[in-house]
């Protein structure tokens, strides 16, 4: 699933090597939350206008996780 992220992430910046995901640990929902890192400069294109990539990204997660029996949230920071 991290590396899912990081994949996705990476795909969609200039300067990837500051590209960074954190956490994979449990929520109280038993959700898996992840943190996800990028230089001040990328962080447009990985938000995008209204939020539609920020949203992509999640539901691309989602999707995956859900194939695994998961639960997971993204969060951009």
């Amino acid at each position: 699933m991290e590396q899912l992220l990081l994949n996705i992430a990476k795909g969609l910046v200039e300067n990837k090597d500051a590209v960074s995901v954190t956490g994979g640990d449990k929520n109280e929902d038993g959700a898996i939350v992840f943190h996800l890192s990028v230089a001040s400069e990328d962080m447009g294109r990985v938000i995008g206008k209204q939020g539609r990539i920020a949203k992509a990204i999640r539901t691309v997660m989602r999707a995956a996780a859900t194939r695994a029996g998961e639960k997971v949230i993204v969060e951009i920071d």
